[in-house]
C-alpha cells in the first residue's frame, strides 16, 4: 500500500507549505479545508475566518468531530490507489484516530510548529484569507478547545520547527520526505 501523510498544526504554522513540499515528490495533495471552502461557497458565504468556522462547526455537529476525514477519504482511497497521498490540515483527535485504524503503519504524521507570535505576523500578512491578531488568537483557542487539536500533533511522527524562513521550513521537509522514501 502506498503511504498516507497528514500534516498537522496550528494555522500560520506551514502546514501546507510543507503539503506543498510533498506534493512536489510526487505525493498527491487532499486538502481537507477544501470541504469548507466548498460547503461555504454552496450555501452563499464568503469565505472569511467567521464564516469558515461557522461551516466547521455545523459539518461536525452533522458529521461527528472525524467529519473532515470521513468526508475525505473517498478522495484519499482514490488517490492512495495510484500514488502516496498527503493530507492537508488534519484537525482533531477523531481524525487521527480514524485514519490510524483505516491506515495503520502505513500513516505517519507531520506536525509543524511555530510559536504563536511567529504564527500571528504570517497569518496578518498572508494574502489569502488574513487574520488580525486577535482573528488568529481566537482561532487558537477554538481549535485547541472544541477540536482536540493537540493530540494529533503530540503523536506526530516528525516534527518541523518553523521558526526562520520558507527556504529552511522546505529543507526540513525535504528531509522528511527522505526519511519516508
Amino acid at each position: 500500500m502506498n503511504k498516507i501523510v497528514a500534516v498537522v498544526g496550528m494555522a500560520g504554522s506551514g502546514k501546507s507549505e510543507v503539503a506543498r513540499v510533498f506534493e512536489k515528490n510526487g505525493f498527491k495533495r487532499v486538502r481537507f479545508g477544501d470541504i469548507t471552502d466548498r460547503e461555504a461557497k454552496r450555501r452563499g458565504l464568503a469565505l472569511n475566518e467567521e464564516n469558515e468556522r461557522y461551516v466547521r462547526q455545523e459539518m461536525r455537529k452533522e458529521h461527528g468531530m472525524a467529519a473532515y476525514a470521513i468526508l475525505n477519504l473517498p478522495r484519499i482511497d482514490q488517490a492512495l490507489m495510484s500514488s502516496d497521498v498527503v493530507v492537508d490540515g488534519l484537525y482533531s483527535w477523531e481524525e487521527y484516530t480514524l485514519l490510524k485504524a483505516r491506515y495503520q503503519d502505513d500513516l505517519h504524521l507531520v506536525a509543524v510548529w511555530a510559536s504563536p507570535q511567529t504564527r500571528y505576523q504570517r497569518l496578518a500578512k498572508r494574502s489569502v484569507r488574513p487574520l488580525t491578531w486577535e482573528e488568529a488568537a481566537s482561532r487558537d483557542a477554538a481549535e485547541i478547545e472544541k477540536t482536540n487539536k493537540g493530540g494529533p500533533i503530540a503523536m506526530a511522527n516528525f516534527t518541523i520547527i518553523n521558526e526562520s524562513s520558507i527556504d529552511q521550513l522546505r529543507k526540513q521537509a525535504e528531509k522528511v520526505v527522505a526519511a519516508l522514501k
